[in-house]
């Protein structure tokens, strides 16, 4: 069996595996378990062999989805991965752009993303506010 994460020296590399429409996800020998953890977490489904005492690990979208849910899957864990602090190959035949940008744009935090525009409030026949310079 190959491992392409060992092949290419990344933590997780996401292909469809030949001859098949299964998409998989690689992970180095010895691999942390919080990155197994993080996949299963992302909704891939953990596979060993032999069982009982693994000698190679790894993870598969989901048979029961459509090929575009699969897909869909796929794309929405690497920026989760990445934001792990993993590194991440996907082949092009799984990677959609736009997929990963939504994804993205979901896991950016609340703070970051720019607040909904509020009407300013009505000003005071008071003297105005002076402008702020920047030096």
């Amino acid at each position: 069996m190959a491992n392409l994460a060992d092949e290419y020296g990344t933590d997780v590399e996401i292909y469809i595996e030949a001859l098949t429409t299964t998409i998989h996800a690689d992970t180095p020998t010895g691999a942390p378990a919080g990155l197994h953890d993080l996949l299963e977490q992302l909704g891939l489904e953990r596979h060993e062999y032999p069982t009982g005492e693994p000698l190679y690990v790894w993870h598969t979208v989901p048979d029961h989805l459509g090929a575009d849910e699969q897909k869909h899957l796929a794309n929405r864990a690497i920026p989760a991965l990445l934001m792990a602090g993993y590194t991440v190959n996907c082949d092009p035949e799984v990677f959609d752009e736009a997929l990963y940008q939504q994804a993205v744009h979901r896991l950016q935090p609340r703070a970051a993303r720019p607040a909904p525009q509020q009407p300013a409030p009505a000003s005071s026949p008071s003297r105005p506010t002076p402008a702020r310079r920047t030096p």
